[in-house]
């Protein structure tokens, strides 16, 4: 390393820090903090990491504008229409005057070009503008252009000598950026980012390092990893942003695809399974007497896939794809069986108490003839019935545990866990599912399940690390259920139904979005339709449950026991029946405000009907005042039972938010690429990473070594999980 003088040390440390100087000698400036950019500083720099998590070079560089203002020609005043359009002009300022008004004053300009004159307005900074304001000086302004009468006006608008715009960075078209209400209070305005972005250009002198193969760039014509993020920052044309965007958008889902198919691929050579030899007594056993139907061919081509998986010598890592009553349950307890026959436990984990519950009194229904222990542990559990638990699991007397999120704490150890299967997945994060991997010296095999139906373009963005098995088809016997759609002025009508329902002895669900009266949303609550329905339902002819998130667990198990067992014809519920109840008596779905739930929330509770062999209904129940979105989501509910269809629906709608029922604000944390909008390039991307790792598992061919450069990189700073929320 060079050595430098005292004087010069110093002279270096004002120009942008002797840190810089570093990061750039180590070919590593990107990694250098945003304060050591010129015109950041430590202010700044603490506003940027804040409100936008920029902290480096690197971060900066990514913050991608999210639209643009095309600066591709400069228009004459006298040619100018009102058309409130944002427009570049060239002219000169011939004149200044102050004007009063009923508050303050406005700053008016007289701006001239050869084919006439218009006005720029300012209504504040009057000072700042008057002493840095150069009379009959070429300028190009930008902004918004309104029209008064016969004369045009600009208020506030960008300002730029000409001869300082045409000695910066040609910029054609004006990268609007993504920002905060902080960051513009504080003077971080649009114009400020873009001109430190031009900075941060002009300090690396754009050597920004290629990251993806000549061969790759060839053969999908694609710019250079300089080429792209100078037009995605300052595009001359529209042409060079659309390569532009392809370019980093591709790189992104390259990337992203390739960390989880080498995860994919390391967890198959490298993480030995727990062999499962042989499918024994228990499993032949249970197919032969216990099964309480016949297999559809969907869940007899998964059990199929699994085995495989279970008697090879990898870890399984399986997700089990199925529609709400698809029969996934019974696949689970088959493997379970399978794990039992093989010398070992296995575990069920459910992400709330009433559908951990579900799954145990299923499971101890199915198991009831047979020599199979089964536990449930919830947090609820008192204390004294848990420890003959924890002792029957690690002397291996116990089978089968049942369980929520009670499962992962560190009492509880198993004797040897062989299979884990997870129910609805996505509600458990990724430090819980790891907890799993240690409860036993080698990893339990991994069956995850989900009743949300995911688009498969979703599917292989969020769990391309695992193996996908797909239930697509219902148990022979079950009646399609009809979807209606009501407005409230129907109401009479539907009670008349209700009524000719229980009459045949049939039972109902009516959920309502929220608990008590919101005076922000004007939407049925659930205490006042509880109220009403008494009115018309009334005692003792009619009997009504009431559950909801806010009772305690022992009342919420008590009206839910009197529902299934039949004792109450009505049901008034929260969501908290979303997933977990099984009663194949209820006939009828009443979901009020249903404008008010996604798609993939709708169809999981009219999953709770249509359990047995009659005809099954749900109603939706809304308003007259609807949007066009939530037209859309009632249409298509009418319309079709398919949930892989209401999937791809809602995944164009709402993008992949909250595609999973809870709240996934942006399932993948990408800088630009947009799995929905991008779905062909996500596919092509996760083409090319599988024909790389097909030809070079390791990367080590010469004309590899740039990729496996830039994938270390990645995944030394950030790990697939830090794409995946």
């Amino acid at each position: 390393m060079p050595k430098f003088s005292k004087l010069s040390r110093i002279h270096l440390w004002g120009l942008g820090g002797f840190f810089a100087i570093l990061a750039l000698m180590n070919a590593n400036y990107l990694q250098t903090p945003i304060a050591y950019l010129k015109g950041v500083g430590p202010h700044r720099a603490d506003l940027l990491k804040s409100e936008l998590g920029i902290e480096t070079f690197g971060d900066l560089l990514q913050w991608y504008p999210n639209r643009y203002l095309d600066k591709t020609q400069y228009h004459k005043i006298g040619e100018l229409k009102d058309s409130g359009a944002d427009l570049q002009v060239l002219g000169k300022i011939v004149h200044l005057k102050t004007v009063e008004q009923k508050r303050g004053k406005r700053l008016v300009a007289t701006f001239v070009d050869d084919t006439g004159q218009m006005e720029l307005v300012w209504f504040r900074a009057h000072k700042w503008i008057r002493e840095n304001i150069k009379l009959n000086e070429p300028y190009v302004v930008f902004g918004r252009v309104n029209r008064y009468g016969s004369t045009f006006s600009m208020p506030h608008p960008e300002m730029e000598l000409l001869k300082q715009h045409q000695a910066g960075l040609k910029i054609s078209m004006q990268p609007i950026y993504p920002s905060t209400e902080k960051l513009s209070n504080a003077g971080v305005t649009n114009k400020v980012v873009s001109k430190l972005i031009q900075q941060l250009f002009l300090e690396t002198k754009a050597n920004f390092g290629e990251t993806l193969s000549q061969e790759l760039l060839g053969e999908l014509k694609m710019i250079s990893k300089a080429d792209a993020l100078l037009n995605i920052h300052f595009p001359k044309n529209q042409e060079l942003l659309a390569k532009a965007r392809f370019r980093l958008k591709f790189e992104e889902l390259f990337y992203v695809q390739l960390q989880l198919l080498n995860k994919k691929a390391i967890r198959k050579h490298k993480i030995k399974g727990l062999p499962f030899d042989q499918v024994g007594e228990k499993f032949n056993h249970f197919f032969k007497n216990h099964l309480p139907f016949a297999l559809t061919n969907a869940q007899k081509r998964v059990i199929k896939e699994i085995r495989n998986d279970l008697g090879s010598s990898a870890q399984m890592n399986r997700l089990l794809q199925g529609d709400v009553g698809s029969g996934k349950t019974i696949v689970a307890l088959m493997c379970m069986l399978l794990a039992i026959d093989n010398g070992f436990q296995a575990c069920l984990m459910a992400p709330t108490e009433i559908l951990a519950n579900q799954h145990f009194n299923g499971l101890k229904e199915l198991l009831a003839d047979m020599d199979v222990s089964i536990a449930l542990l919830t947090g609820s559990i008192k204390k004294s019935a848990r420890k003959p638990i924890h002792e029957q699991l690690e002397n291996g007397e116990l089978d089968i545990l049942v369980g929520t999120h009670a499962v992962l704490e560190d009492k509880v150890q198993f004797n040897n866990l062989g299979l884990a299967v997870i129910d609805e997945q996505h509600r458990f994060g990724v430090a819980q599912r790891s907890k799993l991997w240690h409860k036993n010296k080698l990893p339990p095999h991994i069956l995850v399940m989900t009743a949300t139906p995911i688009p498969r373009t979703l599917a292989m963005s969020l769990y391309g690390d695992l193996d996908i098995s797909v239930i697509d088809e219902l148990p022979p016997g079950r009646k399609p259920i009809k979807t209606v759609h009501r407005y409230d002025a129907n109401r009479l009508n539907v009670f008349r139904f209700i009524k000719d329902e229980i009459k045949k002895g049939r039972q109902v669900y009516v959920v309502y979005p929220l608990i008590q009266e919101s005076e922000a949303l004007d939407y049925k609550d659930l205490m006042d339709g509880y109220e009403s329905l008494a009115r018309e339902f009334p005692l003792p002819e009619y009997q009504i449950s009431i559950v909801h998130g806010q009772m305690k667990p022992q009342d919420k198990d008590y009206e839910m026991e009197r529902f299934v067992k039949g004792e109450t014809q009505i049901m008034v519920a929260t969501t908290v029946i979303e997933v977990g109840v099984n009663v194949p008596n209820a006939s009828v779905m009443i979901i009020e405000s249903a404008e008010r739930f996604g798609l993939s929330q709708l169809h999981q509770l009219r999953g709770r009907v249509g359990r047995g062999a009659k005809q099954s209904f749900c109603i939706l129940m809304t308003g007259h005042k609807l949007s066009s979105e939530a037209k859309t989501r009632l249409e298509t509910m009418v319309r079709t039972n398919d949930g892989f269809e209401l999937a791809e629906v809602d995944l164009k709608l709402r993008g992949p938010g909250d595609l999973m029922g809870t709240q996934q604000s942006g399932l993948l944390n990408l800088k630009i690429a947009d799995i929905v909008k991008d779905n062909q390039v996500l596919k092509s991307a996760r083409y090319y990473a599988m024909q790389l790792l097909k030809a070079d598992p390791k990367l080590e061919q010469p004309n590899h070594l740039v990729i496996r450069k830039a994938y270390g990189d990645l995944v030394k700073d950030k790990t697939i999980w830090g794409y995946i929320s």
